[in-house]
């Protein structure tokens, strides 16, 4: 008798014909609302239980309708779990497909276009398609929709180098050791197919479960064909060819690698600031380590050494060869047979706070900047690619975006 008295209120308070009581009306309603289902409680689970089950038969339907019908994954293929990371173009997530986890980069049109970087973004999933290997990142799935590009790729719980080297402060030689070793391998590998990483850091290297090192983001990556005085890249693990737009080839990542060392020994990079600061830096002087405080052998000295070297003719560019890894088993390492000397724990290795503000600042950005996505959307025609299916296809573009017209702002 109670509830049918409750569901007549409800008809009333929810009648279209309105009176002067409106909040408190809505205020009587939610409590009413709240009676109800404290009613009969069990009756009242089922029933969700049983719309849950019909929503996600509706939606597992439209999943298969999608992949058959268009014959490439989509968005709603994959079951999003939780944001693992964010960068300067969008966010990246944990999914799951078919029982298999993956990593799905989200990344915003509007973000790309505003910052010109079309070419590069086209330019990385073909670099993807092109390879695979066991210490990169590995290309899975492509596609798009109005406002994003999606690139699924291996996913590694371990988490990357950056967030370990925040929570450690430094490495030690055992560890860089090891750490560069696996680097080694995936720029060899890289450099074999004639293609020039330029942005290798800390961020860029994400460890397995087992301590293994795998190289991720190719977006300023760049075939050698010929001379190249593009400057692209992190300015602190910046070669100075590149600062300073000269030609430059291979011996830029292992610069970048020397940096990368000098920062696990000592806690610190030698060169700090932005691009205009680094350069006069390196103008000023070419720092070298004299010793170690942390008791690292001259053999590990020597080697950092020689890759920051400012000159690229006097940079070591085969550090497989250098004396500090003499009697190193790299066939070992290739086969995955050796023990790291540190592996990563089984929480999530990521930063959760630093991502919700930097997510929260990309989604401003991308709110003020639709109508670049509207005008542009022809620029990201042929980003789709599907392992499934062995097939990649990128379209000649004939009508190039024109820079100085789009990103003129009134």
């Amino acid at each position: 008798m109670t509830e049918t008295k409750l569901k007549i209120a409800i008809r009333r308070f929810s009648s279209p014909y309105k009176n002067g009581n409106q909040d408190k009306n809505d205020i009587s309603f939610n409590c009413l609302f709240r009676n109800i289902n404290m009613i009969n409680p069990r009756r009242r689970m089922v029933e969700k239980r049983a719309q849950l089950k019909t929503n996600s038969n509706t939606r597992q339907h439209s999943k298969e309708k999608s992949v058959e019908i268009n014959g490439q994954l989509n968005k709603h293929n994959f079951l999003l779990q939780y944001v693992i990371g964010v960068g300067g173009f969008g966010r990246v997530w944990k999914v799951s497909y078919k029982q298999q986890v993956y990593a799905m980069k989200e990344i915003s049109k509007a973000l790309v276009l505003l910052k010109q970087s079309v070419n590069s973004i086209m330019s990385e999933l073909q670099f993807l398609t092109e390879l695979r290997h066991n210490f990169l990142i590995n290309v899975f799935s492509a596609f798009q929709d109005n406002q994003n590009l999606y690139l699924v790729l291996d996913y590694l719980e371990g988490g990357d180098l950056r967030f370990h080297l925040g929570k450690m402060r430094k490495f030690s030689e055992e560890q860089t050791k090891f750490f560069v070793a696996c680097i080694i391998i995936g720029l060899e590998y890289l450099h074999e197919n004639n293609i020039i990483h330029r942005d290798i850091k800390p961020e860029n290297l994400i460890l397995d479960n087992q301590g293994y090192v795998r190289i991720t983001d190719l977006g300023v990556a760049i075939k050698k064909t010929g001379q190249n005085f593009e400057t692209s890249g992190t300015p602190g693990y910046m070669a100075p060819e590149v600062i300073f737009r000269q030609d430059h080839g291979v011996a830029v990542d292992y610069f970048a690698l020397g940096v990368i060392c000098y920062e696990f020994m000592t806690g610190r990079r030698p060169y700090y600031g932005d691009r205009k600061e680094i350069r006069e830096q390196i103008l000023a002087k070419q720092v070298q380590i004299q010793n170690s405080n942390e008791g690292w052998s001259n053999e590990s000295i020597d080697f950092i050494n020689l890759l920051i070297q400012r000159k690229p003719q006097n940079r070591l560019i085969k550090p497989r060869q250098h004396k500090w890894f003499k009697n190193f088993p790299f066939e070992l390492l290739v086969q995955k047979k050796l023990k790291a000397p540190f592996i990563p724990n089984n929480s999530d290795n990521f930063d959760k706070s630093q991502i919700f503000y930097e997510d929260e600042e990309n989604n401003q950005i991308i709110r003020l900047h639709q109508h670049l996505i509207r005008e542009n959307q022809h620029m990201f025609i042929g980003y789709q690619y599907s392992e499934q299916q062995k097939q990649f296809i990128i379209k000649s573009r004939k009508n190039s975006i024109n820079n100085t017209k789009i990103f003129q702002f009134n």
